[in-house]
């Protein structure tokens, strides 16, 4: 492990600070906590809030401004109550099971009995940390594709947090070698399809705007005949810590010329998670800057970040 900082110890004390306070608070006292510090970091604090609101507004211009406002407050809302969740995560245990029922389970289990593995592309909407505790505690052999944080302490905390619910983690930097040599051994492997690939992805439609993504989904379904699924943890609606967990299969006419099928599964993937980005825009992780690599010769009709 990298040697910390002094700034990094005192973010990581922080941390654990309020991994405490979460774990120690009842179930509806930690949640209304962590909406309160989404409400914190909305207003007075603005962390991103320009961004989120241009976001809203280029990808739903036809929405009125209180309605784009009002989703902007709730994704900082969620942003803070899932936060909690996460921490809390490994007390929940085998409550998972009940609290994220899988909807299109089978069709994974075919697939992995069928030993060609299975990706299960996610992305920032709902709880994907909990969308990967339900299928391993559905006992989904799982690994999960990660970034490391820039802290190596928070970064070595929520790599064990994931490994104690049953989570394997792949380096990004080694997931070429890794998640191939994972689907040949018949596991299913969980990506985040919905990061900005700069150059090196392709660009793909997503909610009305062109989106570089990571090729990397389609490249590997190719290559070794494993499905490809969308998986969405998204929180139920009503009172309590429920959700529901959708696995969509992800089938693309292929034309046996790679960059095209590649380009095909790519925005079907991305399709299948707008569809649902539509249905709760306030569980998307609006912060997240998804349109910042822009085409070389983007046209200038047409919406803009």
């Amino acid at each position: 492990m990298r040697r910390p900082t002094w700034r990094q110890r005192v973010e990581y004390a922080g941390f654990r600070l309020a991994s405490a306070l979460a774990c120690a608070l009842p179930e509806r006292a930690a949640l209304r906590f962590g909406e309160l510090l989404g409400e914190a970091a909305y207003r007075p604090v603005r962390i991103r809030r320009a961004e989120v609101e241009r976001h809203l507004r280029a990808a739903f211009p036809e929405r009125p401004v209180a309605w784009r406002r009002q989703v902007a407050r709730d994704c900082y809302r969620h942003l803070g109550r899932e936060g909690v969740t996460v921490l809390r995560l490994t007390g929940i245990g085998a409550e998972v099971l009940a609290r994220a029922p899988i909807a299109g389970f089978e069709s994974l289990e075919r697939a992995l009995r069928a030993g060609r593995g299975a990706l299960v592309v996610t992305g920032h909407l709902g709880n994907w940390e909990i969308g990967a505790a339900a299928l391993a505690a559905h006992g989904v052999p799982l690994d999960v594709v990660a970034r490391r944080q820039a802290n190596p302490l928070f970064d070595r905390a929520l790599r064990q947090a994931r490994e104690r619910v049953g989570v394997r983690v792949i380096d990004q930097r080694e997931a070429p070698r890794e998640v191939l040599r994972s689907l040949r051994s018949g596991r299913a492997v969980a990506l985040l399809g919905d990061q900005d690939a700069r150059r090196a992805g392709i660009f793909v439609d997503f909610l009305g705007m062109l989106a570089s993504t990571a090729r990397g989904p389609a490249l590997f379904a190719l290559r070794t005949g494993a499905p490809i699924f969308v998986g969405l943890a998204v929180r139920a609606a009503g009172p309590g810590l429920r959700y529901d967990f959708r696995l969509m299969e992800i089938v693309a006419q292929r034309t046996g010329v790679l960059a095209e099928d590649v380009r095909r599964l790519t925005a079907e993937h991305v399709r299948a998670l707008e569809r649902v980005v539509r249905e709760v825009p306030g569980q998307y992780f609006w912060q997240h800057r998804r349109w910042k690599t822009r085409p070389a010769q983007e046209p200038r009709s047409g919406r803009q970040v």
